[in-house]
């Protein structure tokens, strides 16, 4: 009985069951056409808007972008326990850089001293600073912690050559309690500096920054200039210059200049970031001894970068004082490959002797 009822509905407006399935058809195909365009446009909107709206609000975020401290890695490691990294001539300490900040940091001795180490507390790692051999400050860049791979190399690359090293991570990095900023990692790394100093007597001090550390050195350099007080010599591998990579680069830029007016409603965030690092402006005031390492294939800083920043600290200083050592692309060291060059060791040795002439004149 309902079988004959649906027919006779059909029947009366004139469908038969070739057309009703055709229109079916039709209907399956345009709806979900309809649906995509209205997804796409709904998705417009919240980009349009609530992108904007969040970068505004969360002002950290760009921070992040550029600290991206957070990123724990290597995971689950013990940093208070140096020997687990193969560094068995290294003891872990902690520093109170300011009130509720301490840093977590490796002091290395040289390898020769390594059997002497063993067992040794706090006191004697201090000590031995003192014995004349130059105190490298490696300031790493801006991921995971003192324990990385690359890390860990270029402290067995100085220790291996006689030198000492201390490798300090940042607050909020690693084990070191606070949040970075640029005047926080700088306030670090002067502590650093002159706990050293308190311990070395006459020694050689240099700093090695390495991408974001390089950043943090040269401030360093200028904030002691203030004091009267020039440091031995300066290492910036994978220095970045953030005047050649301006915010304005950022992947939602195009959404200020497309809309006109945006930015009334939603001030840009980069506008009150904290982040600066003027190394360009830096290598103008400094007067230590410069040497620059980069790889021409750096797939995070392009070495055209580099080589500009090279011909500021030349430009501005004595040309015998700033060196740039670049290697070949083609052996695959990217940003964080180059401790393990083969060359690497002469090059470093070369660069220290210099420092020790010029420090004896």
């Amino acid at each position: 009985m309902k079988r004959r009822v649906v027919k006779h509905a059909e029947a009366s407006y004139g469908f038969d069951a070739a057309q009703r399935t055709r229109v079916q058809r039709e209907g399956a195909e345009e709806t979900p056409s309809r649906w995509w365009w209205k997804r796409c446009l709904l998705a417009l909107v919240v980009v349009l808007i609530l992108v904007p709206f969040s970068l505004s609000v969360f002002q950290g975020l760009i921070q992040h972008f550029v600290y991206t401290y957070r990123m724990r890695v290597p995971f689950f490691v013990d940093l208070s326990q140096p020997a687990d990294f193969s560094l068995n001539h290294t003891i872990n300490m902690y520093f109170t850089s300011e009130e509720g900040i301490s840093l977590g940091v490796w002091h290395t001795v040289p390898e020769s001293q390594w059997k002497e180490a063993q067992g040794k507390d706090l006191a004697w790692y201090q000590n031995t600073l003192s014995n004349g051999k130059p105190v490298f400050i490696y300031l790493h860049g801006n991921t995971g912690n003192r324990a990385a791979t690359h890390r860990v190399g270029v402290v067995k690359v100085l220790s291996a050559l006689g030198y000492h090293v201390l490798v300090p991570d940042y607050r909020g990095f690693g084990d070191s309690s606070g949040e970075p900023t640029e005047a926080g990692l700088t306030t670090d790394a002067l502590y650093v500096y002159n706990w050293v100093k308190t311990h070395c007597g006459d020694s050689l001090v240099v700093f090695w920054g390495h991408s974001l550390g390089t950043g943090v050195s040269t401030n360093l350099a200028v904030k002691l200039l203030e004091q009267d007080v020039v440091l031995d010599g300066v290492i910036l591998e994978g220095t970045f210059n953030s005047a050649a990579r301006k915010m304005t680069e950022h992947c939602f830029t195009w959404y200020y200049w497309k809309f006109p007016g945006t930015g009334y409603f939603f001030p840009e965030p980069w506008a009150e970031n904290e982040v600066v690092f003027p190394s360009e402006e830096n290598l103008k005031k400094m007067k230590s001894p410069i040497l620059f390492l980069h790889s021409e294939d750096d797939h995070l800083v392009p070495i055209r970068i580099v080589e500009k920043m090279y011909e500021v600290a030349m430009r501005y200083q004595n040309a015998e004082r700033v060196k740039m050592v670049s290697f070949d692309g083609s052996l695959g060291y990217l940003h964080n490959g180059l401790y393990r060059d083969p060359h690497l060791p002469d090059i470093l040795q070369k660069f220290v002797l210099s420092l020790q002439r010029g420090k004896g004149d």
